[in-house]
């Protein structure tokens, strides 16, 4: 439980230190203490990420390495979309498609979830744990079956999330 307090407070110091962008006395007692009051009234709610586990560079060159392709899948994504509002004609498939997802657990699952819909060409709507699949609402609907779809929407995150989350795959 203890530990589990730790990793919560950590994870809260580092989004405080982030939201507020500032380093004196009063921030940092301050970011501490409601970062311990989060934490406190987080830990109930199940296992938490251990933010020591970046200390390995494994993990970390894999989370860097995620972070990175992330952006320019981001940064594509968002010229792409620019680029068809300034040219109206360009054709809009959008609409909803289902695709397989090799994550099993919560952290691989919604990690999957998040960082495929930070990229602006698909948002999440659905996952199904049952049938392992997600569902996701697109700007233009990727060619192809499947199996192809998924190539190119999840299976690139899943394939660089699966070293940093424990047991992303069976």
């Amino acid at each position: 439980m203890l530990r589990r307090i730790v990793a919560l407070w950590i994870w809260a110091c580092g989004v405080w230190l982030l939201l507020t962008w500032t380093v004196t006395f009063e921030q940092l007692v301050t970011g501490g203490l409601v970062s311990l009051a989060v934490a406190l009234a987080l830990c109930p709610f199940g296992e938490v990420a251990a933010p020591w586990r970046l200390l390995d560079p494994r993990v970390l060159f894999a989370v860097l390495r995620l972070v990175f392709v992330s952006l320019v899948h981001i940064v594509r994504a968002n010229v792409e979309l620019a680029y068809r509002i300034w040219a109206p004609s360009r054709p809009l498939r959008s609409g909803m498609f289902i695709v397989p997802t090799t994550m099993r657990n919560d952290a691989g699952l919604g990690g999957t979830g998040l960082i495929t819909s930070l990229i602006v060409d698909n948002q999440i709507i659905d996952i199904d744990r049952q049938r392992n699949e997600l569902q996701y609402h697109a700007v233009a609907v990727p060619e192809g079956d499947r199996a192809e779809r998924a190539k190119s929407v999840n299976a690139p995150v899943e394939r660089l999330l699966a070293p940093i989350v424990r047991g992303g795959r069976t």
